[in-house]
């Protein structure tokens, strides 16, 4: 199973907070593998073709010979287990309550901030644009972002857990929504944003060419 053909499906526009995660992790364990997009503003995800990959008709969507997984968190621990270290790199904590910490927090990031993902969208960190002030929902939610990251986030270590994992990637990109828009951020966590941005594997997505 290890030796065969791994395809990344992914938007067309390259902009998606998951499907950048999945590539990240490919990225991060030196794997070959292929990326074949789906054009969604076309509804290409609804095809015949694409629901006998993917059961969640979304992006990102993992093949690996002839088995296909969708969610980028699946993803992630689906790699970690078939590609572990050292052999690989890992993306996951080994610990087993620092594991679940960073499990938590990339299954809250997917599901919550829903006022601020709505106004602060993850497009605007690839494509610019002026923004409105936050709705009071939004503000809510951004303040709940900001709070968590200023009890997660040391200058003293890479990553929210001390080494980087797969969940600084997300959560650095749910955080760049605010910075990419102008959004007053504490420094150390535009410090923080920025140390992830660097980080080779995700600027491998950064210069992926976008229409």
């Amino acid at each position: 199973m290890n030796a065969s053909p791994i395809y990344l499906y992914v938007g067309a526009d390259y902009v998606s907070a998951f499907a950048m995660s999945a590539f990240v992790v490919l990225k991060e364990k030196g794997l070959d593998f292929e990326i074949r997009t789906v054009d969604l503003k076309a509804k290409q995800q609804h095809s015949s073709a694409y629901r006998e990959i993917s059961l969640t008709r979304r992006v990102p969507t993992l093949l690996h010979g002839d088995f296909s997984l969708s969610e980028s968190s699946a993803v992630a621990e689906y790699l970690e287990e078939v590609y572990p270290a050292p052999r690989h790199a890992a993306v996951l904590p080994a610990d087993r309550e620092t594991r679940a910490r960073a499990r938590e927090l990339q299954a809250w990031i997917r599901s919550d901030f829903m006022p601020l993902k709505s106004e602060r969208q993850a497009d605007r960190i690839y494509f610019p644009e002026p923004v409105k002030p936050l709705s009071e929902p939004a503000q809510l939610a951004c303040d709940k972002l900001l709070d968590a990251a200023d009890r997660l986030i040391r200058d003293d270590r890479h990553g929210v857990f001390g080494d980087w994992c797969i969940a600084d990637t997300d959560f650095a990109l749910m955080l760049n929504r605010l910075v990419a828009c102008g959004d007053p951020v504490p420094p150390k966590v535009l410090r923080y944003v920025e140390r992830q941005w660097a980080r080779p594997s995700v600027q491998q997505w950064v210069a992926r060419p976008r229409g």
